[in-house]
């Protein structure tokens, strides 16, 4: 095998440069670890961007896949099979779904917000309420919901009617919501911006809005959702109408779903949307075998109390101004915009962090994570603050 930096001259000239140069070149992982193609080894703090729930190589879901390849890879939609019927059952369970909530798979987040919106005009209404800082995808209907400019304004004109309020702000809210508001789109905590965390009670004072005017309250757990949080929903005790899953749920493995919770399982018909992909038996299998590795192994308490321990260790350096987050998804706060420093600094010491904006670092890593790596990452922390040149 050539080494990294022959993959790394080699990569610009066979793909579209929508990422820019990549960092390092993966060759393979075990748990929480990642090896590039020199053989250096990182602890991943990144987790595919919050999507490897059980890290890499999990035996339960290496098994899961192997054996439903084995046995039926692909059928088109005219037909069902067991995963894909077992898997919605299962996610409507976790979301204690009210009588008549329905499933509709997807392969991606993006693609889940996708059938989410148009789910939203069969209400007959148009208007749709988001918040600034938000994230919910890059197609043309899903970047429509998603505010930031820099995103946006390549593509325009987007899908309109999409009305943008400061997250976390319910006065705000509730004031752009009207009766031809077909719903309104939250994140439980925001990640791409950041993990910005919304005041105590924000997604029930939207909640409330939406019954005020008839609109749908649609959540997006893409980054929050199956365990990510210490809990299966980082929305839970608030009645959503529409949620939308992906990145972890199939722990590596491409799968999305889009919720919809009581009538609003109903406004999806025959026609109305469709998918080649969405519910292969193969992602469903591994979906499966990643909430049953969730249940099995604890890993709902531990997240939990790891997120809890790498929190207060990130927080107790001066340098850093904030720590935000639940579970094992962590934004912190510099006090300086030296993140990407930070990360060039990680990545040296062998670890793999995220930096989303030039003062902010994101930690989203496996739910399988180790207390040795987070210990290990703790330990480094003030010398990787050091070679970063933070003050």
């Amino acid at each position: 095998m050539s080494g990294m930096s022959d993959y790394l001259e080699r990569y610009p000239g066979a793909l579209m440069n929508t990422f820019g140069p990549p960092k390092l070149v993966l060759t393979r992982g075990a748990g929480a670890h990642v090896w590039d193609a020199d053989g250096t080894e990182y602890v991943d703090f990144l987790g595919g961007i919050a999507v490897n729930a059980l890290g890499h190589a999990h035996p339960a879901l290496v098994d899961a896949v192997t054996t439903q390849l084995s046995t039926l890879g692909h059928v088109s939609n005219f037909f069902a099979t067991v995963p894909q019927v077992e898997l919605a059952e299962r996610l409507l369970a976790l979301a204690d779904a009210p009588a008549g909530s329905k499933v509709f798979f997807t392969n991606s987040g993006t693609e889940a917000n996708e059938a989410a919106f148009k789910l939203t005009r069969r209400t007959g209404r148009t208007h749709i309420v988001a918040a600034e800082g938000g994230f919910h995808g890059r197609t043309m209907g899903a970047l429509a919901l998603t505010s930031k400019e820099a995103y946006r304004a390549p593509f325009e004109p987007l899908p309109g009617e999409v009305t943008f309020v400061p997250y976390g702000d319910a006065e705000a809210l509730a004031a752009a919501v009207t009766d031809r508001t077909a719903a309104i789109l939250l994140e439980p905590m925001q990640g791409e911006a950041g993990v910005v965390v919304p005041p105590e009670g924000y997604l029930a004072a939207a909640r409330a809005i939406a019954d005020d005017h008839g609109s749908l309250l649609w959540i997006d757990e893409v980054q929050t959702g199956l365990g990510r949080v210490g809990r299966w929903f980082a929305s839970e005790g608030v009645r959503a109408d529409v949620l939308t899953v992906a990145k972890g749920l199939g722990g590596g493995f491409p799968i999305g779903a889009c919720l919809g919770l009581g009538a609003a399982g109903d406004l999806l018909q025959p026609g109305n949307h469709g998918t080649t992909f969405g519910g292969n038996p193969v992602a469903c299998a591994a979906a499966l075998a990643v909430i049953a590795t969730i249940e099995e192994e604890g890993l709902l308490e531990h997240v939990t109390v790891l997120g809890q321990k790498l929190r207060d260790g990130l927080a107790a350096d001066p340098r850093v101004a904030e720590v935000r987050g639940e579970g094992l998804l962590i934004g912190l706060d510099l006090v300086s915009e030296s993140s990407a420093q930070v990360v060039a600094a990680a990545q040296e010491r062998g670890f793999i962090l995220n930096a989303p904006t030039p003062s902010r670092i994101r930690l989203a890593p496996p739910l399988v994570l180790t207390t040795d790596d987070a210990e290990a990452l703790l330990a480094a922390w003030p010398g990787i603050l050091d070679a970063a040149g933070v003050q």
